[in-house]
């Protein structure tokens, strides 16, 4: 009784949290800005080049979704394409709500289609946001050799303050954790409560070593390279509906998509608030490293943030809202095999 009234307040503080972080990024982006720059570029914006962005946004999802069953495949467990789909489609909905737990719900809806224990499939997913770390550290090196001015602006103009010693200080803590852990694994799991935690971790644990395992790595490469060159020209392609940034290089893009992606790590709901601030320097500092007005690159980075964020919340909206009953229909079909 007592975790069921702890959820909900769990859950409310949570999304209190979410939304005052993406209330305070706000702010930040917007303090000082002139409203009727913003709206005059808007005005002019192309927005059929918003359209082509979003059909690369849904690319992602389908090529996610069919690389997904590519890494459950050597733990036994043959999926559709459909229900992979609407899992993930609705697992990123509920990061629309409370951030960070639609990891869970995707592993959680999938359970309910194609009876996918949740801890092997929520390593899966954990194993993707390495994959991602992966992907997005080759767009940084890629920024970092063709737009070397613009990210040492952008770091400038962020205050951003990283201390090397604090980020090994962490990686020592998870080293030794992982030793202790699987030295000790077998007597741990011999205590009642810490028996269920160490499945559950060894679930996870055979989710993220299950890529050595694939039987098919070639196709796994190809979906991960589909992937990221969807959600790079999501983002490109945006640049092309402002007049302000439609000469824009495919190195420009390398830094508004690296830039985009951090802003989306921070927890805020949908992103709002900490998207726009990361588009306001990036911008900036683009518009510095070509010679030209920072200040008017924090504008337009603000005017392609307000199409670039919609566009992206539109698209979970739409998948997110398209996969609840798809899935309930998935989940009644298993019933009715079951009654037969």
């Amino acid at each position: 009784m007592e975790n069921k009234k702890s959820n909900p307040i769990k859950s409310i503080v949570t999304i209190v949290i979410s939304l005052a972080c993406a209330g305070f990024f706000l702010w930040l982006a917007l303090r000082g800005l002139d409203f009727k720059v913003i709206q005059k570029s808007l005005a002019k914006a192309n927005y059929l080049w918003v359209l082509f962005a979003a059909c690369f946004g849904v690319a992602a999802y389908w090529f996610r979704a069919i690389r997904w069953n590519l890494m459950l495949e050597p733990m036994g467990h043959s999926i559709s394409n459909s229900n992979s789909l609407w899992s993930l489609s609705f697992g990123y909905l509920m990061n629309l709500t409370i951030p960070r737990s639609g990891e869970v719900a995707r592993a959680t809806a999938l359970y309910g289609v194609e009876k996918v224990p949740v801890d092997k499939s929520f390593g899966t997913i954990i194993l993707e946001r390495v994959v991602d770390l992966v992907c997005m550290v080759a767009f940084l090196g890629l920024t970092l050799i063709f737009k070397y001015e613009a990210i040492i602006s952008f770091y400038k103009s962020s205050g951003l303050d990283i201390n090397p010693n604090k980020i090994l200080l962490v990686l020592g803590i998870l080293v030794l954790g992982t030793i202790v852990f699987f030295t000790f694994k077998k007597k741990l799991a011999n205590v009642p409560f810490l028996g269920k935690i160490i499945n559950f971790i060894d679930g996870i644990f055979q989710g993220l070593t299950s890529i050595f395992k694939l039987k098919q790595k070639g196709k796994f490469i190809l979906y991960t390279i589909g992937i990221w060159l969807s959600y790079y020209f999501a983002a490109y392609l945006v640049c092309f509906a402002l007049p302000e940034t439609s000469d824009f290089t495919f190195a420009d893009g390398f830094l508004i998509i690296v830039v985009g992606t951090l802003g989306m790590m921070i927890p805020a709901s949908g992103g709002i608030g900490a998207f726009n601030l990361a588009m306001k320097y990036g911008f900036m500092a683009l518009f510095i490293s070509m010679g030209k007005s920072g200040e008017l690159g924090g504008e337009i980075g603000l005017t392609y943030s307000f199409i670039s964020l919609p566009m992206q919340i539109v698209i979970m909206l739409v998948m997110g809202l398209i996969s609840i009953p798809m899935l309930a229909k998935a989940r009644n079909e298993i019933v009715s095999k079951k009654e037969d």
